[in-house]
């Protein structure tokens, strides 16, 4: 009932993680169902990795020509489409006209992410026969194949300057985080050990990464570490799944996903893992949370009336607001850079379409109208 189900990043940790994990099925709805949770104060512990840099061989392929970065409008929507036969990326006027196809591929591509400064696309393609990060102009020009390997990558995360891209990436059969420059080139491992280290996310000031440490047959935790892969810590310290880690805006705090309670509830703790609280508080499924602009709410999916509803809810967890409100399918919000809208996903026409409202939820106004899937709606930065 999450974006997280529709997402590449998922399709990855659920792949790799599912092949080593004794738990299968706790593992696969782990995965699916990612958000945050309860009350705790446990102080980050150190890791064992101690993040050795590792640099890695793979010379980026430029596709089309070397990517050079493109002005564009203000207020625009990334989606991810299957309305050609496969999963595309596409770009849209934030009221849904001017819908682009920009991979234009027979093969999937999916989990985009804006630049920093809207110019560029990182994205996940096939087109190679195995999963690889590639960068675009926001125009659709400048194709290009960043990591060029044979083995599995995805989860690009933009550092917040713009600089360089997290990933992660299958080494030695496992999943560990990468960093690279945003050419491709500097290519360094900043995890290593038995565990699999997924979904990095930067820190607003781009001082730490946070990521998601699994070490079968075990369970998953919030770490974070340097952008050179020393001074990692587990933040979460649980012996239940923590997954998901978001940033708020300044910095100050992480929302994440926990299964501690039971099921899975959106939690927020301090960035240095303490006041680890659970904000939603319900027996059914919460997640999928992300900060308003400000840092003042949340929005998040929840199943608690009996199908999927994008909430919102003040960063303290007060203010609880259903905003769609409908029998259908209501999930994936993805806030407007300046707060006064949220872009969602609604299968309320049959099949999953691309919304918009206001951030009371006042407004639903459809964005795309065809038959097939439209999803991960993300607004330029």
């Amino acid at each position: 009932m999450i974006r997280i189900i529709f997402c590449m990043a998922a399709a990855f940790i659920l792949a790799l993680t599912l092949a080593a994990c004794a738990q299968e099925e706790e593992a696969r709805t782990a995965i699916q169902t990612a958000t945050v949770g309860r009350t705790a104060t446990q102080a980050a512990t150190p890791a064992s990795g101690t993040g050795t840099l590792q640099p890695s061989t793979p010379t980026p392929r430029p596709e089309t020509g070397a990517p050079t970065p493109t002005p564009i409008p203000s207020a625009r929507i990334l989606f991810v489409s299957d309305r050609d036969g496969n999963d595309e990326v596409y770009v849209m006027n934030a009221d849904g006209t001017g819908q682009s196809n920009l991979t234009n591929n027979p093969a999937k591509e999916g989990d985009p992410a804006w630049s920093p400064d809207g110019s560029q696309i990182a994205f996940v393609s096939n087109r190679n026969g195995n999963d690889e990060i590639y960068v675009i102009n926001a125009d659709g020009t400048g194709l290009t194949n960043l990591t060029a390997s044979s083995t599995l990558e995805g989860q690009p995360a933009w550092s917040p300057d713009g600089s360089k891209i997290a990933f992660g990436w299958v080494y030695e059969g496992r999943y560990e985080v990468h960093v690279m420059n945003a050419d491709g080139t500097g290519q360094t491992r900043l995890t290593s050990g038995p565990a699999w280290d997924t979904s990095p996310a930067w820190s607003p000031d781009g001082s730490q990464i946070a990521f998601v440490s699994y070490s079968p047959p075990g369970n998953f935790e919030i770490y974070v570490m340097n952008p050179d892969g020393t001074g990692q810590a587990n933040l979460t310290n649980d012996p239940e799944f923590d997954l998901t880690p978001t940033w708020s805006p300044n910095g100050s705090q992480i929302a994440f996903l926990s299964k501690r309670d039971g099921n899975y509830e959106i939690y927020v703790m301090n960035a240095d893992g303490t006041g680890q609280t659970n904000l939603t508080n319900t027996p059914t499924w919460d997640s999928d949370q992300t900060w308003s602009p400000d840092g003042s709410q949340l929005a998040f999916d929840s199943d608690r009336d009996g199908n999927g509803e994008v909430y919102v809810m003040n960063a303290d967890g007060t203010g609880l607001t259903n905003l769609t409100n409908d029998l259908a399918r209501d999930l994936w919000a993805a806030w407007s850079p300046d707060g006064s809208k949220i872009a969602f996903v609604s299968d309320r026409d049959g099949n999953d379409e691309i919304y918009v409202m206001n951030a009371d939820g006042t407004g639903q106004t459809r964005l795309t109208n065809n038959g097939a899937n439209d999803q991960s709606p993300a607004w330029v930065p």
